[in-house]
């Protein structure tokens, strides 16, 4: 059996994928990848995702320079969602975020309202083109 058969894939051939630095455990984002883009992702050693907004395969910093090398692929116990243990390269400290901060989970719920608490790192309009 192929190890892509042992993934289980939602109806639109998508599972979603947790991008976890190796350093400091942050959890940096959470994406998607089909087939094509997890086997990629083994096969050159850094993060290739399916963009649904896009439609189509994105190599994690492709634009921004701000690419994912991968030292572990995980499967959780359900075979529903990978775990990628990555080191982000093209910054330092690492942007990972569009928003040009480490991680996309920089909003924390505080007295009811979400609150920013990482700062941008580099300004989105200086990374994308």
């Amino acid at each position: 059996m192929n190890w892509l058969d042992e993934v289980s894939w939602d109806e639109r051939g998508l599972v979603p994928v947790i991008a976890q630095e190796t350093g400091s455990g942050d959890v940096l984002m959470v994406a998607w990848m089909n087939r094509e883009a997890l086997a990629l992702t083994a096969e050159r050693g850094e993060a290739v995702y399916w963009s649904r907004s896009r439609g189509r395969l994105w190599h994690k910093g492709e634009e921004s320079g701000h690419v994912q090398v991968v030292h572990e692929i995980r499967l959780d116990c359900d075979q529903d969602v990978v775990l990628l243990k990555v080191e982000q390269r093209g910054h330092t400290p690492g942007i990972a975020c569009h928003t040009g901060r480490h991680s996309c989970f920089y909003s924390v719920l505080k007295d009811g309202r979400w609150q920013a608490v990482e700062p941008v790192l580099k300004d989105p309009e200086r990374i994308y083109k």
